[in-house]
């Protein structure tokens, strides 16, 4: 019987656990938007400035049946991963290689990293102008920029914090520089290589729409902005969902990438030991 009361009393298993903590972690989400639904629909908001948001879903729909908005999604996503990519290949080979062969000159770099990492962003970006134009080059560099300093500093801190006794055991395979970096160190290092990625990614979506504002034609951040000038709010409020919905299915892919690659290290480990 004491069994069968386990069983019955918190051990459930099966897909009801799971949706009890979907509902705890979406659901003041989904409060929030019936509650927009409901005071815009009965008038307590101005549905002039705050349409339902039913009708901003409608908007997004037939904008993207007309192409609209698909054009500017793919425009701004391109520029986002392109500057993610190159912030990316940069950090974290540099990271790593600073972090576990060249701490010494980590030290040295400490203070100019920290002090470039603080430069505005938004200073920097016409600074970029005046050299590279008004085309693709700025907003993609600022994007970048952006992105490099998380990626670089969780690259270092987690070649840092390597285990000695794991690259002891990998030099005694007979691992040179590179074959310890690439599967001793990254390895044992990649769940703050991860979090860095995962920060930065976050921060190329919010600095590009912020780029596009200040100087493009097309692009998600630019549709916001000129549907806010022209007073087309049903636009402007598509445009910041579709901003909101992309952020978190890049955050969500990128966990699951980490999440699964974290796995097959951890696989990896097991079955080297057997």
């Amino acid at each position: 019987m004491a069994a069968c009361r386990g069983r019955w009393h918190g051990r459930r298993t099966g897909p009801v656990p799971d949706m009890a903590a979907f509902w705890r972690k979406y659901a003041c989400i989904f409060v929030f938007l019936g509650g927009w639904e409901l005071l815009s629909r009965t008038g307590a908001l101005n549905q002039v400035f705050f349409p339902p948001f039913s009708t901003i879903v409608d908007t997004i729909w037939r904008m993207c049946l007309q192409g609209v908005m698909l054009t500017h999604v793919k425009v701004s996503l391109t520029r986002a991963l392109t500057g993610f990519v190159i912030a990316a290949a940069v950090g974290v080979p540099l990271g790593l290689v600073l972090g576990f062969r060249h701490r010494g000159l980590q030290k040295t770099l400490d203070i100019p990293f920290e002090v470039l990492s603080q430069v505005n962003p938004f200073l920097l970006f016409h600074i970029l102008i005046l050299f590279l134009g008004i085309d693709e080059a700025p907003k993609i560099t600022i994007v970048a920029w952006t992105c490099l300093w998380p990626i670089l500093f969780s690259s270092m801190n987690g070649a840092a914090s390597v285990n000695p006794i794991l690259v002891k055991a990998g030099r005694a395979f007979g691992l040179k520089r590179l074959g310890l970096i690439r599967k001793v160190v990254l390895p044992a290092s990649s769940a703050l290589v991860f979090a860095g990625i995962r920060l930065s990614l976050g921060y190329s979506m919010f600095m590009l729409i912020a780029a596009e504002m200040m100087g493009a034609s097309r692009g998600l951040g630019w549709l916001t902005l000129t549907s806010q000038e022209t007073f087309q709010l049903n636009r402007m409020y598509a445009s910041v969902v579709v901003i909101a919905f992309l952020g978190l299915i890049l955050d969500g892919a990128v966990w699951l990438a980490g999440k699964r690659l974290l796995q097959l290290h951890r696989e990896g480990y097991l079955n080297a030991a057997d």
